[in-house]
């Protein structure tokens, strides 16, 4: 049976990834950095700021998600399968939806935040050179400010990443793991050097831009803590952190040892957490909270001075090589979850083409080198066309970040399946463990999509963004019908292979 139910009897892919691999993967796709750089983007948003308290809003997303750490876990234990999450829902909740919604809400995802990922990559390479006196390449900060170039320096990193991935995959992995600890090291100096100048930096930084730095401090007569702005804003952390657990599940057919598939998630998530709180409470110690919410809402130091922790640190940094430091630390932060969804996103494709979801050439693993040579390709051409676009139309096509609205979704559809796959396979304490954590799961990640649906301006929803996500949902579903329909002509009933789990 095994032969007509799925593409081939065995994966061909090679147990290659270590527990610190796993952990790098998971720690790169939630967006540790990122989330540094990103915060004041979607602050400036906010009706108001008064009582949005980063630290605790960090804490709270943290404690919520904890669940969905566990669900991730436990199912990763049972089935470690590539194409993680995809396989248990699929297996769970029939192929439709899972192949539905695990196509539009993380191989569609990965696809289009590729290419966004790396131009911004190329843009902190320009801003970083700025910042250190390196004129010549300011151009690059700017979308469409060097279009060829922007493209031609993106372009070079995406041949590269892929061309490793399919010729030397380990190295491929590594070299996420390599920029994570860079990336970690970057971090720990920026929040080091805001300890080391302390208060007096940050006022000296802020009054050279031609701000004051107690004028700004004193524009803020909010309060300390806003119960309701600080829930609000747990949807920002949803979008860019928490919930995305899929990193090494998505590569578990190729964890060496059962270690790397126990405990990538429960490392990865406590050591994201603690840096994540700990990067806001440093950033409010040191630059005072009435500060901090004064600035994060400013449209001068916001839009204009790109106000962040990264460029607090930069600014207050007196040492080129500590600057320089950082300056590599935001750039590596950028390119970072390119190098991992060079990794990912094939892996889905392989693990829908291998059940006939997606064509069966996405599922050809290379005999000599061990990869997913044809879904690499896909993956290679797709986002070097959408980068291409990126830097000549940058304004017109940042709809697709809101298509993190589609992975929230399929997060909420794990936490369900969870519960199904709790009430028919598991007997004791595992069934209780895993059915109520599946039910909070889902829970939490419903009251998200409803924070993105009801305030959709804020996190970058428009009427292009909710046409994208409708179009790939739509795509996903059509594509499993006509899959279904031409292999039902060849005498194959595609439905099968959602009965069973996948060799690996």
């Amino acid at each position: 049976m095994g032969s007509k139910v799925f593409v081939r009897e065995a994966t061909g892919l090679v147990k290659k990834a270590s527990l610190l691999d796993a952990v790098a993967l998971n720690v790169v796709n939630m967006s540790v950095g990122a989330v540094f750089l990103a915060f004041p983007l979607y602050t400036i948003l906010l009706p108001s700021v008064n009582g949005l308290n980063l630290f605790y809003c960090s804490i709270i997303a943290c404690v919520l998600s904890i669940p969905q750490a566990v669900v991730y876990t436990m199912m990763s234990l049972r089935i470690p399968r590539t194409g993680g999450d995809y396989v248990w829902v699929s297996r769970t909740l029939g192929p439709l939806i899972g192949g539905t919604l695990a196509f539009a809400g993380t191989a569609m995802m990965m696809l289009a935040f590729n290419a966004l990922d790396v131009l911004y990559g190329v843009m902190a390479l320009g801003s970083s050179a700025s910042l250190l006196g390196v004129s010549s390449l300011s151009k690059l900060a700017t979308p469409g400010g060097a279009p060829l170039l922007q493209f031609l320096i993106g372009a070079f990193f995406c041949v590269f990443v892929i061309a490793l991935n399919v010729l030397k995959p380990k190295a491929g992995i590594r070299l996420v793991s390599v920029f994570t600890i860079a990336g970690v090291l970057s971090l720990v100096a920026a929040i080091s050097v805001l300890l080391f100048y302390g208060r007096q930096g940050v006022i000296a930084w802020v009054n050279s831009l031609g701000l004051s730095y107690q004028t700004l401090t004193s524009s803020y007569t909010g309060s300390a803590f806003s119960l309701g702005n600080t829930m609000l804003f747990t949807t920002f952390f949803a979008i860019y952190v928490y919930p995305f657990l899929f990193g090494a599940p998505s590569i578990a057919s190729e964890l060496k040892g059962k270690s790397a598939i126990k405990w990538n998630i429960p490392l990865s998530y406590l050591f994201v957490s603690i840096l994540v709180t700990l990067g806001f409470f440093v950033l409010y110690q040191v630059a005072g909270f009435r500060f901090v919410q004064a600035a994060m809402s400013n449209p001068t130091l916001v839009n204009q001075y790109s106000f962040n922790l990264w460029t607090l640190a930069l600014g207050v940094s007196k040492n080129f090589i500590v600057s320089l430091t950082i300056a590599i630390g935001v750039i590596l932060w950028n390119l970072a979850p390119a190098a991992f969804g060079f990794i990912s996103t094939p892996r889905y494709f392989f693990a829908q083409a291998f059940d006939r979801y997606l064509p069966s050439l996405f599922a050809y693993v290379s005999p000599k080198y061990g990869s997913p040579v044809f879904a690499h390709l896909f993956d290679l051409f797709v986002t070097l066309g959408v980068l291409g676009i990126a830097t000549l139309y940058y304004n017109s096509i940042l709809f697709i970040g809101y298509s993190t609205l589609s992975s929230i979704v399929y997060f909420a559809v794990v936490g369900l399946s969870a519960v199904v796959f709790a009430l028919k396979k598991e007997k004791g304490r595992a069934k209780t463990t895993l059915a109520v954590c599946g039910t909070l799961t889902f829970s939490v990640l419903v009251y998200y999509t409803y924070n993105l649906l009801r305030y959709y301006q804020i996190w970058g929803g428009n009427p292009f963004s909710f046409a994208y996500v409708a179009t790939v949902l739509t795509l996903g579903a059509l594509i499993y019908f006509v899959s279904k329909s031409y292999h039902k002509k060849r005498g194959i009933d595609i439905s099968l292979a959602f009965k069973e789990i996948p060799p690996e």
